[in-house]
């Protein structure tokens, strides 16, 4: 018999808090009542991406990190945030990253909605500062009042095993016996479940920065 949901091998993903935003978008067309809220879970991160890793789960925590800056008590509002990613599409993990970002936010580049009677737009509202790369940094602004938060991640604040050097070529080669890929899947999820459900046990992991009076680079890469 046929499973109705998607089955996960890691059953630490339905222990991540989901993060919730009201899209008004979807109030006017019909799709949610309105004060409905769309709730966005890890996994839903995993099925886009493919795959779990400290990129994904980065993404999705600092996502989180930043919305619950931004908003505090309030339910952040969908649509309503711009994302400021400080390198290139092609930098780092950027690429998979943005699009975990824009799918919780709606933030999107150029090819993103563009809105309906003037308003409800998605495009020019996700970007990339290739002329000033930095690790791991990414800045959300919320449209309505201006206010912005820098979010940094470090993902090397993490322990590391020596083990994961032997096992990933053995496990991508398809030459890693059932232990041996048990191992790897061990660590590999291990870090990824720090980030989401243990990171206040990591100083540095993340970095939670209020930005005043800030604004976008006039040359902000919107094309993805």
């Amino acid at each position: 018999m046929e499973s109705s949901d998607t089955v996960w091998k890691q059953g630490f993903f339905a222990l991540v808090e989901p993060i919730r935003l009201k899209d008004p978008l979807a109030y006017v067309l019909g799709a949610q009542d309105e004060g409905e809220e769309f709730v966005f879970h890890y996994a839903d991160a995993v099925k886009l991406a493919g795959h779990s890793c400290a990129a994904i789960s980065g993404a999705y925590k600092l996502t989180a990190k930043a919305l619950q800056a931004l908003y505090g008590d309030q339910t952040p509002v969908r649509g309503d945030i711009r994302v400021l990613i400080k390198g290139a599409p092609d930098d780092l993990a950027y690429g998979p990253q943005a699009q975990v970002i824009s799918f919780i936010t709606g933030a999107s580049g150029k090819t993103g909605f563009k809105g309906l009677g003037g308003a409800y737009a998605r495009c020019n509202r996700l970007a990339f500062d290739a002329k000033d790369t930095q690790f791991n940094q990414f800045i959300f602004q919320r449209e309505d009042t201006g206010k912005a938060v820098r979010i940094s991640y470090n993902p090397q604040a993490l322990p590391q095993d020596n083990r994961m050097g032997k096992l990933m070529p053995l496990v991508l080669r398809g030459m890693a016996g059932k232990e041996e890929k048990e191992l790897f899947f061990s660590l590999w999820q291990g870090n990824v479940k720090r980030i989401l459900l243990e990171d206040d046990n990591y100083p540095g992991l993340f970095k939670v920065e209020a930005i005043d009076g800030f604004e976008f680079p006039v040359d902000a890469d919107f094309s993805v």
